[in-house]
């Protein structure tokens, strides 16, 4: 019989170092998968009261990425992404738009469904005006064309400008958009004032080649014919093949089959709990491996089934193989505190998923409940049945019309405020734990693994105790 010993986040800590580090100096960019890098190493959960589409855009400006959910149908999912792209640009390259003899009605649909609020007006493709949300704004006749109401005098470029001549031709003539054209007239980009702001404003922004944002999204071994052709045509920038058992036959096979057809797609294949699994995620097409089973606040996997991992020890024995192999692991569920995620950096890990810290954000789209006075937000597992009856029945491995045997519960948790205050929180923990160590990037904390396994004492000793607390911190309750 096989017995081992296998530890969770709370069974160890960090073994301190001598360091000249300091921790405002460290670096925190991490490579997530191919060549897709992030400033800040945590990503959200793909589950549906955690990540939509605002929590996706919140998360990438401040330097991670957002992961949205599958229960939502493939033309949703797709729309969701297209908004994350949209958000922040250098040069739109497709920029969205309306055709001359469109009526205000169409127009304001488009801009609802986008949420993009100024459009160029095309004839025959060259642009010829542009509209936006302020001349609808008191317009009280949808059948008007938007040949009425548009602007038409506009300032054009034919070639690609620097930053500062942008600037400069903005400035001068009071625009806010600024449509690149080709010597025909017809449109070829879009840059925006708004965009220029935002890239001022979100420095440590996670940005693709293009500068827009990134964002990924889940798919399943069933559904990803469906979702694949519209998220890659909305932008997406890596998938997440997303079950509770990957290394299991039908899982791999989806994934081969997603790799022939989709050849230059990145794809995060997931969840594994040991070097076994992670081997044969890699041998499948996996790009970056998403560790973990059953560790989640929610999740009730190991109790219903029996099986799974310790967090700390499922991290530990799949990097081996991932090192080996060359390709990220993504450590999912099980962290309470920031220093969580400097453990499971410090296992090897090259960036944490989060769910349970991230749903009572504002930007989380679970609904806000108030109980004994207090502001919760709803949070329910992928496996609830609730999350099963809206769509994740493939995530469990559940045949159609098989009656759900759950593998989560539906709770709360507490409203925790803005999305960047509270990863500022986080990441600080992190930078922290890099001062202690002596690690100044990622890369080295991820080889550092120099681990003291504590006691239960021990544990307790970590914790705040013996004393009555009188001031809560922003970082710091006892679960």
């Amino acid at each position: 019989m096989e017995l081992r010993e296998a530890l969770s986040y709370d069974d160890v800590l960090l073994a301190p170092s001598y360091s000249e580090v300091l921790p405002s100096d460290v670096d925190l960019r991490t490579v997530l998968v191919r060549d897709i890098e992030l400033n800040l190493p945590i990503l959200s959960s793909a589950m549906d009261t955690v990540t939509e589409d605002r929590m996706a855009i919140a998360l990438a400006l401040s330097g991670g990425a957002g992961v949205i959910h599958r229960n939502l149908s493939p033309e949703i999912q797709a729309q969701q992404v297209s908004k994350v792209k949209r958000f922040l640009n250098w040069i739109i390259d497709n920029p969205v738009t309306v055709n001359i003899g469109a009526t205000l009605a169409e127009t304001r649909r488009t801009m609802d469904e986008t949420g993009v609020t100024g459009l160029p007006v095309l004839d025959a493709g060259k642009v010829v005006g542009i509209i936006t949300i302020r001349d609808l704004r008191f317009n009280e006749n949808p059948e008007m064309l938007v040949d009425d109401v548009m602007t038409r005098d506009l300032v054009v470029e034919t070639s690609i400008p620097t930053e500062k001549a942008a600037l400069a031709k903005f400035d001068k003539h009071r625009i806010e958009k600024l449509p690149l054209v080709d010597v025909g007239g017809r449109l070829t980009g879009l840059i925006t004032v708004r965009d220029m702001e935002k890239h001022r404003d979100y420095p440590s922004a996670a940005l693709d080649s293009s500068g827009s944002l990134i964002v990924g999204a889940a798919i399943g071994p069933r559904d990803w014919p469906a979702r694949l052709p519209g998220l890659i045509a909305s932008g997406l920038d890596f998938a997440v093949l997303d079950t509770a058992h990957g290394a299991s036959l039908n899982v791999l096979k989806s994934l081969e089959k997603i790799r022939k057809k989709f050849g230059n797609l990145s794809i995060v294949g997931g969840n594994v709990a040991d070097g076994d699994g992670a081997r044969r995620m890699i041998e499948a097409g996996a790009d970056a491996v998403k560790v973990g089973v059953g560790p989640g606040s929610i999740c009730t996997t190991r109790v219903v089934t029996g099986v799974g991992v310790p967090q700390f020890t499922a991290v530990a024995d799949a990097v081996e193989v991932c090192d080996a192999m060359r390709v990220p692991l993504i450590a999912d569920g099980g962290v309470k505190y920031s220093g969580d995620i400097a453990k499971a950096i410090g296992a090897g890990a090259s960036a944490v998923m989060i769910g349970n810290l991230f749903a009572g954000l504002k930007d989380a789209p679970g609904q806000e409940v108030i109980f004994e006075g207090r502001i919760f937000k709803s949070y329910r597992g992928m496996g609830s049945i609730g999350a099963i009856e809206s769509g994740g029945i493939d995530r469990y491995q559940i045949g159609e019309g098989e009656e759900a045997v759950p593998e989560g519960v539906e709770g709360r948790v507490p409203y925790r405020g803005e999305v960047a205050p509270y990863l500022h929180q986080l990441a600080t923990g992190v930078r922290k734990a890099m001062g202690y160590t002596g690690c100044a990037s990622v890369e080295q904390l991820r080889e550092y693994r120099r681990f003291i396994k504590i006691s239960t004492t021990g544990l307790r000793e970590s914790h705040v105790h013996d004393v009555s607390v009188i001031q809560d911190a922003p970082n710091y309750s006892r679960l």
